[in-house]
């Protein structure tokens, strides 16, 4: 794989190459099952947890591994590499564990954050809803106070990893104060937590994406982060979205590969394509985004990672939310990667834009990173209303 040698150098214990290894052995061989709308949790995903690689982000002091973000962008690149859906399940509990990290207090998050380095699984985020969208203030997903105790109530839209969850994080607004959001820690066997569909996503189909109902759920007062929910959520958000950038990174690569095989054999006007300096000039441009996108991914979580650091992470991150790098890097890698994809799928003329060739795969699961987490239009209205707009004027 040109251009990818090396980069393990800076993981302790060849944790890359191990997770590069994983992926050849297991997940590239099983990509048209991954494709198939798999049952959750997969077997790839025990077998994750079985070579010591799942939720390698979550801190030594919970048990787990401690990969700085910046080394996960790497990680996820190689996921992505196999199969796109499979290592967004893989690591999108970030946001939660990135919520619990930061929000929580000690008694609260210790335990599931413990679990989740011990024994694998996932935590699933319950916050969009059909008719708020990405407009999360519109959320109608309320708690009310019964006692000591907090009764939610509302559905929720997309929520991946939520059946196979052993913890739903649930952002939802108090039924008396409409102004008050919080996240509420709502285990999955909690009565009153109905999985209403599985949805029949286009690509990224190695993930599992629920419709979930809250109907008289209760849970005790105390299973409540610290701040505002939205506020917590956008703390999370940083995380994943930079590590969605990433999956870019990893099908861009595969294309890439994919593309450089085919040329070896195909003739065009008796010459192999490998040959043809047009198609020289294209994966040029192919390398080079690949390249700009994993510096912009890799500099987005050294940022994180320097926040996480620092002497007071929680406060510093709860005052500045969403990261203008993490922001950049979602929607420039989404924009990238699909030059890729489309060039790619070009290159294979009809048989790209079939389910025959791998690359009519790739098209689909690379268009994800440009919907999920906030579309493009979504990201473009964060930047300008948070980093354009003069800070005395921004919302």
């Amino acid at each position: 794989m040109s251009g990818d040698d090396g980069r393990e150098a800076s993981m302790k214990d060849g944790l890359l190459e191990r997770v590069r290894t994983f992926v050849h052995a297991e997940v590239l061989p099983r990509t048209d099952h991954l494709d198939s709308l798999p049952e959750a949790p997969t077997r790839e995903s025990a077998r994750l947890h079985e070579a010591g690689l799942a939720n390698w982000w979550i801190p030594a002091a919970y048990g787990g591994q401690g990969v700085p973000l910046v080394d996960s962008v790497d990680i996820v690149s190689e996921l992505a590499y196999g199969d796109a859906g499979f290592a967004f399940g893989s690591f999108l509990s970030i946001l939660g564990t990135t919520m619990l990290q930061l929000c929580g207090d000690d008694e609260l998050v210790r335990e599931p954050l413990e679990r989740l380095a011990r024994d694998g699984g996932v935590c699933a985020i319950l916050a969009s809803e059909e008719e708020a969208g990405s407009e999360l203030a519109r959320i109608s997903t309320t708690f009310r106070r019964d006692g000591d105790r907090l009764v939610l109530e509302g559905d929720k839209y997309f929520s991946t990893n939520a059946d196979a969850a052993g913890l739903l994080l649930v952002v939802a607004r108090d039924a008396e104060d409409a102004a008050d959001f919080r996240v509420l820690l709502v285990p999955r066997d909690t009565p009153g937590v109905e999985i209403v569909k599985r949805w029949d996503m286009v690509g990224m189909r190695g993930s599992a994406t629920y419709r979930v109902r809250l109907q008289d759920c209760s849970v005790p007062a105390a299973h409540t982060l610290r701040g505002n929910g939205l506020r917590n959520l956008e703390m999370g958000l940083n995380a994943s979205r930079i590590l969605i950038a990433s999956t870019a990174i990893g099908v861009s690569r595969r294309v890439r590969d994919l593309c450089m095989e085919y040329a070896a054999v195909k003739q065009v006007k008796g010459a192999r394509l490998a040959d043809n300096a047009v198609f020289a000039g294209k994966l040029g441009q192919i390398e080079m985004l690949i390249d700009v996108m994993r510096h912009q991914c890799r500099a987005a979580a050294a940022e994180f990672d320097r926040y996480l650091s620092g002497a007071e992470p929680a406060s510093a991150l709860y005052r500045t939310g969403t990261l203008r790098s993490a922001l950049a890097a979602k929607m420039y890698c989404g924009q990238a990667g699909w030059q890729v994809a489309t060039t790619g799928s070009e290159m294979f003329g009809g048989l790209g834009y079939t389910h025959d060739h791998p690359v009519g795969k790739l098209v689909r699961d690379l268009r994800y990173v440009g919907l999920v987490e906030g579309g493009d239009d979504v990201v473009r209205d964060l930047l300008y209303t948070r980093f354009v707009v003069p800070a005395g004027k921004r919302r």
